[in-house]
């Protein structure tokens, strides 16, 4: 089965700071329409919040969300991928809950993004099983922009 068709949609997307217009490319395999895509030059970040953009602090204690403190490479690096065409999802594991504080905080320290996803499963070790293309990049406490590195990964059978 290969890629027939290929068309541009445009879609809108939805986000507490968005209302930017993004195109994606339309795809068929045997004359049947299949999921959209990006096209190959326009990212879609998701981040974490919590120990990657600012201190790490746990749901059991919301009162610190307000003012935990920025990691300023974070919103340098995240704006300009921003400012780049790329997709900015913020994902986190704090709860539905946390929602208005978590905007409230990112609009307050300058945080351009599309989207925000609570109640992300806590715990790590993520492995994410997707028909798309997936990478993945953990954050070790400096934000720059990022660079192609061979590694080994666990794949399915073929």
């Amino acid at each position: 089965m290969g890629l027939l068709g290929n068309s541009l949609q445009t879609i809108e997307l939805i986000g507490e700071m968005s209302s930017d217009k993004l195109s994606l490319v339309e795809k068929s395999v045997d004359g049947k329409l299949i999921s959209p895509v990006l096209p190959n030059d326009v990212k879609n970040y998701l981040i974490d919040i919590d120990g990657t953009i600012c201190d790490d602090i746990p749901n059991e204690e919301p009162e610190r969300m307000a003012t935990a403190v920025l990691y300023p490479e974070a919103l340098e690096t995240l704006n300009n991928w921003y400012d780049k065409g790329h997709v900015i999802t913020f994902f986190t594991s704090r709860l539905e809950e946390h929602r208005d504080v978590t905007v409230k905080w990112l609009n307050d320290n300058g945080f351009k993004f599309h989207g925000l996803l609570m109640d992300k499963p806590r715990g790590g070790n993520y492995h994410w099983i997707d028909n798309h293309m997936v990478r993945a990049t953990r954050y070790s406490g400096r934000f720059t922009d990022l660079i192609e590195e061979s590694v080994k990964i666990q794949v399915f059978e073929k």
